[in-house]
């Protein structure tokens, strides 16, 4: 009996250090719900963050958003969740798209082709015009045009 005893009390002493114990998957925080919750807009109020909205429709979104993160989902499939069912209107900041950097780019460039093609204009106009070439008889005797001579006699009378 003694022996059946201290089995017994041996067997229960190694049960309890054997026992398995399987925790629940665990609850993603408050923080981590807003986390995200942050970077959606309400889709029912306007101009809301979802993380602050006080409508029992935002608080239904935001324990979807719990149960996601539980399941195991990540914050951007959260997002294009609610960009599938709600639009692309309840994301906080606008998708981005391959040639955003165009948008910073661009502009500068065209401004400084726009200076650099207003320079090389004004500097054109602001060049004396050179006359052609002519042969050395023709340098001799100035060229006479009507216009010329008539001036020339107005001036010569009012002497």
């Amino acid at each position: 009996m003694k022996k059946i005893l201290l089995t017994l009390a041996l067997t229960f002493l190694l049960s309890l250090f054997t026992s398995v114990v399987f925790a629940q998957d665990p609850t993603p925080s408050d923080d981590e719900v807003n986390a995200v919750a942050s970077q959606l807009y309400c889709p029912v109020c306007e101009s809301t963050p979802l993380d602050v909205c006080p409508t029992e429709a935002c608080r239904q979104w935001r324990d979807l958003i719990r149960q996601q993160l539980a399941d195991g989902m990540t914050e951007d499939q959260i997002k294009q969740y609610f960009v599938d069912n709600y639009g692309a209107r309840v994301l906080a900041e606008p998708p981005k798209q391959g040639s955003y950097w165009l948008f910073y780019i661009l502009p500068p460039v065209i401004i400084l082709a726009g200076a650099i093609i207003l320079f090389r204009s004004l500097k054109a106009w602001t060049k004396p015009i050179a006359a052609p070439a002519s042969s050395g008889a023709e340098r001799s005797e100035p060229s006479k045009d009507e216009y010329v001579s008539k001036f020339e006699e107005e001036l010569k009378k009012r002497k």
